[in-house]
């Protein structure tokens, strides 16, 4: 059985839908609603006072003769007869009041000489005291006196009443002094048949001001809405990057101050942005050939540190025990120097966007054994992957992501570094996992920054910070991803995930930029 609680709950979601649902999300639609709301609200109070105003002037109007014939009946005719009439005598009266220029119903009651009531009515009977309210009568047959403020030998009442859903006015009057009380009964329909008709119209000048007010809505919100519209679009194509968008500006409304406002903002935009993107190349530019030029040194200092690390391994010992360690540290900080640069110089092409892929049928579990064994970390590595699984990649950058997440894992974490391969419908998903403490949680976000280093007290790390980041971009360029996270059973987790053919999303892409499809970075 269902209990009234339940169905109060369920009429208050029905309700909460209802309302969700009228929820207006458009700006043309809320205008109209307004405007139809405003011009409802205005329309309706008009034509109610307009109706209140002329059913007040019509009802008063007939009412003030209706009462002021039967007044002047009473006054002529009433008045004249004996303080005891006969029945005849009543009834011939009543028939003449009854024909005045109001046409109203007369009833007269009086007392004749043996103290009998008798009564005279103008329509054979059709009009008799039950059909005068109790009130009336009770009013009418108070005793009264003729005063200063009362001249008339009676006094007048009359009320508005409803028989049989029409309406009907009543009047009654005593002569005092003595003599007959008359009640006079007039039908109201004609007059509420204008005043319906009056309603009728009042009503449909509510619709067509409804429909109007819609209409003139519409078009307001046409004339607001368009240029909004505009500018919408606009600020969509600024949004895409096309700085140049302008909006065409007339008129000297708000809409027009709006136009030239924006107009302004993307002039200012994009010459600030021109500008960044001049220096943005010039700082690439200025780096690249920093690199180009450290090159050439370079090749010759590590010329000759090679000469001296062999000098240091030789057996013959022909370095001074003295200055051994600062040959080691040249010979260290050379080949740290040589691999920033060489960073840097990769850094550079994946920001002038001349990275490109050199696609090859890959091996992985081939790829990665070989990453290790040229690395020398085959005693510190576990591999889980099986022969045969081929994909389409570029085997230098694949090696280059491989040996930054590996090199890393074992740099910071703790060995044994494990790697697994697995695949995913048409993705590759390799996992490199230490067994290190893990990666605090405030660095999880920065560990592929650019020269982001955990250790803000340890500024010369063996590594450059670059590392990560690089990779990073070989994944992207791959179409692919790279995660860090922490491991439920201790240590950190870099996931990669590589498509296992990305030709086809190369080709899209380097199509849309106009770039050929393959190439030697």
């Amino acid at each position: 059985m269902t209990k009234p609680q339940d169905k109060l709950r369920g009429w208050a979601a029905a309700r909460k839908a209802i309302l969700s649902g009228l929820r207006f999300t458009s700006l043309r639609l809320r205008l109209v609603v307004v405007f139809g709301l405003v011009a409802l609200t205005a329309a309706v109070s008009a034509s109610g006072i307009a109706y209140w105003l002329n059913r007040e002037a019509v009802l008063t109007r007939t009412q003030d003769a209706v009462l002021r014939d039967f007044q002047q009946e009473m006054q002529n005719r009433a008045s004249a007869l004996p303080v005891h009439p006969t029945q005849d005598e009543l009834q011939h009266t009543a028939g003449q009041m009854g024909t005045s220029s109001q046409r109203f119903s007369v009833l007269l009651v009086a007392e004749d000489a043996n103290g009998k009531t008798v009564t005279g009515n103008s329509d054979l009977d059709t009009f008799t005291l039950e059909d005068v309210p109790e009130s009336l009568q009770t009013a009418v047959n108070k005793k009264q006196s003729v005063s200063g403020g009362n001249k008339h030998a009676y006094h007048l009442y009359w009320q508005r009443v409803t028989e049989g859903g029409k309406p009907y006015l009543v009047g009654g009057a005593k002569v005092i002094g003595g003599g007959p009380t008359g009640y006079m009964l007039k039908s109201l329909e004609p007059e509420a048949k204008d005043l319906n008709s009056l309603a009728w119209s009042l009503g449909i000048a509510t619709g067509l001001a409804l429909i109007g007010s819609a209409l003139l809505a519409q078009a307001a919100a046409t004339t607001v809405l368009k240029p909004v519209h505009r500018l919408g679009i606009a600020a969509r194509r600024l949004g895409e990057g096309k700085l140049d968008t302008r909006l065409r500006v007339s008129g000297t409304d708000e809409l027009a101050d709006l136009s030239r406002t924006f107009n302004r903002t993307a002039e200012s935009l994009e010459k600030r942005v021109a500008d960044m993107s001049a220096r943005d190349e010039a700082s690439r530019r200025f780096v690249a050939d920093m690199s180009h030029e450290l090159r050439t040194p370079l090749t010759a200092i590590t010329a000759v540190t090679e000469v001296l690390e062999e000098e240091l391994d030789a057996e013959t010992g022909s370095v001074d025990p003295m200055i051994e360690p600062a040959v080691r540290l040249v010979v260290s900080e050379t080949r740290r120097l040589n691999d920033l640069v060489e960073n840097l110089m990769e850094v550079t092409r994946f920001d002038a966007g001349t990275a490109r892929l050199v696609l090859d049928h890959v091996d992985i579990a081939d790829q990665i054994t070989a990453c290790i064994d040229a690395r020398a970390w085959l005693d510190a590595v576990e591999l889980d992957a099986e022969r045969g699984n081929i994909c389409r990649l570029d085997p230098r950058r694949l090696d280059v992501i491989l040996a930054n997440l590996i090199g890393n894992a074992l740099k910071h974490g703790g060995s044994p570094v494990r790697v697994s391969v697995r695949t995913e419908a048409e993705d590759l998903v390799i996992e490199v996992r230490d067994h290190g403490p893990g990666i605090p949680e405030d660095v999880l976000p920065h560990v592929f920054d650019r020269f982001y280093k955990a250790s803000a007290s340890r500024p010369r790390s063996e590594g450059s910070g670059l590392g990560l980041s690089i990779a990073l971009e070989n994944a992207h360029i791959h179409g692919g991803e790279i995660t860090a996270a922490n491991s439920p059973k201790g240590g950190a987790v870099f996931t990669l995930h590589l498509p296992r053919d990305p030709s086809p999303l190369i080709a899209e892409d380097e199509g849309q930029n106009g770039h050929g499809t393959e190439g030697k970075a």
